[in-house]
């Protein structure tokens, strides 16, 4: 009776054992598109401690990632029927960590300006960005109508941005201070009073007032005051190493029939769900 229990039981561990590397075998040759971002820089992407409104973990750590580029390295994905691996990366590691093979694609926020298409190929838009100011609601510029009534102040933006090299520059007879290594440090900067005002994008603008609703966002879009800037490059892309066109063209096929008004309206979501601390 021994014997026959021994063997049943040898029996049951092999078919268990094959039928768990039949499981395994399964999944070889799905691919893991491997992402970079900050995971700081909400609402286009942040830290979370949980796995709550669909985050994904962060390789290496024990948090989650989430927000408006996670949302769209998750579409992209489902459509590729890709896994998905989120890296979190300091702002200038991000290029390097695609021209290097670190990881597949940035998707992370970033400004498809002219410097950065001589380093990676540039995929989408997945985002038509509007830039804006940011100001306390009771500072003496908060009326301001134009950059041209910046004149005199005190600004910053996130270093290696279009904000900081392109747009600040243009503001005359204000002073420029170093630029920040994250949207968090550049929004501190104004929130503590470092600064007057800071530069950035509509949707950065639109979840600071959130974590801070003393502030107030300065849209001179339309005007002869606004930023003068090419369109193409404020418009936000994912950079995949350069000649690497079978991922270009596969994430560019998944973003093909989405229009402005859904970019805009994932945008919403990740707003609404982004933490307050972010």
């Amino acid at each position: 009776m021994k014997k026959i229990l021994a063997s049943v039981l040898a029996l049951f561990m092999v078919v268990s054992l094959f039928l768990l590397t039949s499981c395994n075998n399964s999944n070889t040759g799905k691919k893991t598109l491997k992402v970079a971002m900050e995971c700081a820089y909400a609402p286009y992407n942040w830290a979370q401690s949980d796995n709550s409104n669909g985050s994904v973990p962060i390789s290496g750590r024990s948090d989650f990632a989430n927000g408006y580029d996670v949302m769209i390295a998750k579409k992209i994905c489902e459509k590729n029927g890709w896994d998905l691996e989120i890296y979190s990366l300091d702002w200038d590691a991000l290029i390097p960590a695609v021209q290097t093979g670190q990881v597949d694609c940035v998707i992370a926020g970033q400004s498809m300006t002219e410097d950065r298409k001589q380093q990676v190929d540039f995929a989408g838009p997945y985002l038509y960005a509007t830039i804006v100011c940011l100001v306390k609601s009771d500072s003496a510029y908060a009326s301001a109508t134009s950059i041209n009534d910046f004149a005199g102040a005190k600004c910053t933006s996130q270093l290696g941005t279009i904000w900081y090299d392109t747009c600040l520059p243009q503001v005359k007879d204000a002073t420029v201070l170093a630029g920040k290594e994250s949207a968090p440090a550049m929004l501190m900067a104004l929130e503590t009073g470092e600064v007057d005002f800071v530069c950035t994008d509509r949707p950065t603008a639109q979840a600071a007032v959130i974590a801070y609703p003393d502030l107030k966002i300065l849209d001179f879009a339309g005007t002869e005051g606004d930023f003068q800037v090419d369109e193409g490059e404020i418009n936000i892309g994912i950079s995949v190493q350069k000649g690497n066109t079978e991922l270009f063209n596969k994430i560019n096929d998944a973003l093909k029939g989405m229009t402005a008004d859904d970019f805009n309206a994932i945008m919403n979501d990740a707003i609404k769900i982004q933490p307050v601390s972010n």
